[in-house]
């Protein structure tokens, strides 16, 4: 190139030039374009793949709108309630970024749901992905502990008894129990030490859900991705790069993501917010039904449904940490459960237990409820205990696609 063509295109040549500087000195752009632009992705994901993206997106909505309603919070029992009507009623917009911070807590459960489960189904814990797994666990627990702390920033009645249910909860552990709920409470009963304890814990642990995202994150791209059909690439043929086929696809599955949130936010606000959280915690006067987020019924059910206060509380922790052990737990060779009729047919179980549990939760194990919660809380361990570990019997002699390309489902 001539000089007087140099002179025709500075432009150009000062942007090549910056990036060139940076890429030099902190290799960001070059990360970027190695790790979400030609990263080699199976050919053949599906759409239960988007959630992850869709994950990604809706935490950075719940941080963004969580630090505007932070600045105008008051995390003291006799001024959080009232903070929380001040922005609805008073500060511009603030009841519209509420019910997006409050309506993306269910969003994000029921997205991280769907992407737990679909990687139960496709095996996506199987060797060399554990990393994959645990991390992926370890965030839906501070997920999970995250949403509970902010149900109870409101300070409304349920709120208020939401909080004294898991303190008396924590209280059935035996030796620390007791310390464990004058811990988290302050006292003998929730009040300002715990709700500012509350307010610490749920923001330290948004930002932390970040770091370990990252991790996660992390882990996915050493391993790469697992496919529907379960059968690693083997070459050019069996991949593409994530851009633009995958970055279109999951722009597409955010757009959908995005109607269905803006439905709920509009037009079905009931479907996520408590009616008697509109009333001021009231420590005289006990709510007629006292039962926590739907995301948490499942739990809540296996609580109520063994008949020992801390048998409960072991049974509904155990069911988080069961899922541990699976990558162990699982020795059949094959990871997706196209592949495996036995496993499919128990993992259909597994939903059922699941989704009866949540009812169990809401009916509070009364009458029949209780007898179906007990059934499907003993099939959701003996899922993963008993039959996930034998599954691998049935499972002999099946001949799987030697490659993604020409594979079923590709």
């Amino acid at each position: 190139m001539t000089d007087a063509d140099s002179r025709d295109r500075p432009d150009q040549q000062e942007g090549e030039g910056v990036l060139s500087w940076l890429d030099a000195r902190l290799p960001v752009v070059s990360a970027f374009r190695r790790e979400y632009v030609d990263y080699r992705t199976p050919r053949n994901l599906n759409g239960l793949w988007n959630f992850g993206a869709i994950l990604t997106v809706v935490l950075m909505v719940m941080l963004a709108t969580g630090v505007f309603l932070a600045f105008n919070y008051t995390p003291t029992a006799s001024g959080a309630f009232a903070s929380v009507e001040a922005i609805e009623r008073q500060v511009p917009s603030g009841w519209l970024l509420r019910s997006i911070h409050v309506a993306g807590a269910s969003m994000f459960l029921a997205a991280l749901y769907i992407h737990l489960f679909r990687g139960l189904y496709y095996g996506s814990y199987k060797a060399p992905r554990e990393m994959v797994w645990l991390t992926g666990l370890v965030l839906l627990a501070m997920v999970m502990l995250a949403a509970f702390a902010g149900y109870v920033l409101p300070w409304g009645q349920m709120s208020y008894w939401g909080a004294d249910v898991a303190g008396k909860a924590v209280d059935a552990i035996p030796a620390v129990g007791p310390w464990l709920e004058h811990f988290l409470q302050g006292g003998d009963a929730p009040g300002d030490v715990s709700l500012h304890r509350f307010f610490i814990l749920h923001m330290v642990l948004a930002f932390a859900v970040l770091g370990v995202v990252g991790v996660h994150v992390a882990a996915l791209h050493v391993t790469g991705s697992n496919n529907p059909l379960g059968v690693e690439p083997r070459g050019a043929r069996d991949t593409v790069p994530f851009h633009p086929y995958y970055t279109s696809k999951d722009a597409l599955g955010l757009v959908l993501f995005a109607l269905v949130f803006a439905v709920v936010v509009f037009f079905l606000p009931h479907v996520v917010f408590e009616a008697e959280n509109y009333r001021p915690a009231n420590p005289l006067h006990t709510p007629a039904d006292i039962e926590p987020e739907w995301y948490f019924l499942p739990f809540y059910g296996i609580l109520q449904s063994v008949p020992s206060k801390f048998g409960g509380l072991l049974a509904s922790v155990g069911a988080i940490l069961v899922l541990f052990l699976v990558p162990w737990l699982d020795r059949s060779p094959i990871r997706s459960a196209r592949f495996r009729p036995f496993y499919r047919v128990c993992m259909g179980g597994l939903v059922v237990c699941f989704v009866l549990l949540g009812f169990v939760g809401r009916h509070h194990a009364q009458g029949g409820w209780m007898i179906a919660g007990r059934i499907a809380v003993v099939y959701y361990f003996a899922h993963f205990l008993v039959l996930l570990p034998l599954s691998a019997r049935t499972e002999r002699g099946v001949v799987l696609p030697d490659s993604l390309a020409g594979g079923r489902g590709a």
